[in-house]
């Protein structure tokens, strides 16, 4: 059951904490694309870089350059891939919009990389299904997306002002992800999780 926030444009769900957009003001497809390709993602930018960290430095922490990975949702800029095919890492990439690669889908992967994305899910549940699939027992999946507290004024919160953020976690939500999967919940910060596939 989803319960109206003191903002009208997002409900609260009782069950998993999250955020969700009013499935009437989700923005078109024409709208996503323009406003992705507004972002000024430059994969050689070293600010770019340095923001997208967290994501790359853990996969090469923990995972070897033999490893299958998947880079989804990765975007204009895919730096997340380039980092990572630096060190001679094995990564594919996959968008919706900009890289659509059906057969990258079609693969089982070590790692899945979600960097800046999951904020953008539509349908979640369906979206985490899908990713589950494509991963392997044992393997890691690595994602960021600033996670909401009660701290935080969320009328003025400049990360809800984005159109495209349909659905916005609490630690709570990312908790109940890894529950619902019985996923290990091996990273918990306020941008950062990781799940490890059991």
């Amino acid at each position: 059951m989803l319960r109206v926030l003191k903002d009208p444009l997002y409900y609260d769900c009782q069950f998993c904490k999250a955020l969700v957009k009013n499935h009437k003001l989700l923005p078109s497809k024409e709208e996503e694309i323009q406003r992705y390709k507004s972002h000024n993602n430059d994969v050689n930018d070293p600010r770019y870089q340095k923001f997208t960290a967290p994501v790359w430095q853990y996969i090469l922490n923990h995972c070897k350059p033999q490893h299958n990975g998947l880079d989804y949702g990765s975007g204009t800029g895919p730096v997340i891939s380039k980092m990572l095919s630096d060190q001679g890492y094995q990564i594919k990439q996959y968008d919706p919009y900009f890289c659509r690669d059906s057969s990258a889908l079609n693969n089982k992967y070590h790692y899945i990389a979600c960097c800046e994305v999951v904020e953008h899910f539509f349908s979640p549940i369906e979206e985490f299904v899908k990713l589950d699939k494509m991963l392997l027992p044992g393997g890691i999946f690595v994602g960021m997306t600033l996670l909401y507290n009660n701290a935080v004024d969320f009328e003025k919160w400049a990360y809800r002002k984005d159109q495209t953020h349909v659905f916005i976690y609490r630690k709570e939500t990312i908790k109940f992800i890894a529950n619902q999967f019985n996923y290990q919940l091996l990273e918990l910060t306020d941008r950062f999780f990781v799940f490890k596939k059991n």
